[in-house]
């Protein structure tokens, strides 16, 4: 169980590395006010929500602590970015600010994960 555990937090972290990386790659283009929300980071959002729902499940099959609240507090920023990401992703260009508003929470949720104890 635990070899499941550690390969659902590998795709956790492809998920993330997905939507940073969609992000980081068009900070030039936010720059320039030509930003847009591509697929990869729509598809890493998704892969955090799906990943990060059956790591808790298989934390809490192995009866193993849960912080209940940290992981409310990041499914909630997940869930403002995906709606965000997935409201945008076909206009070709996405103002500053909500561009960098998600790239913000995105790292918010990964320090969030990382900080929290």
């Amino acid at each position: 169980m635990d070899t499941l555990l550690h390969l659902f937090v590998g795709l956790h972290i492809i998920g993330i590395a997905a939507l940073l990386g969609g992000f980081l790659t068009q900070m030039k283009a936010m720059g320039e006010g030509t930003a847009r929300f591509g697929p990869a980071m729509l598809h890493g959002a998704l892969t955090m929500l799906v990943t990060g729902m059956v790591l808790v499940g298989l934390n809490q099959a192995q009866d193993y602590s849960v912080d209940n609240v940290k992981i409310g507090v990041k499914l909630a920023l997940l869930i403002v970015i995906l709606g965000l990401v997935y409201v945008k992703r076909d206009e070709e260009k996405v103002d500053k600010g909500l561009f960098g508003l998600v790239g913000l929470l995105t790292v918010a949720n990964v320090f969030i994960a990382v900080l929290w104890t």
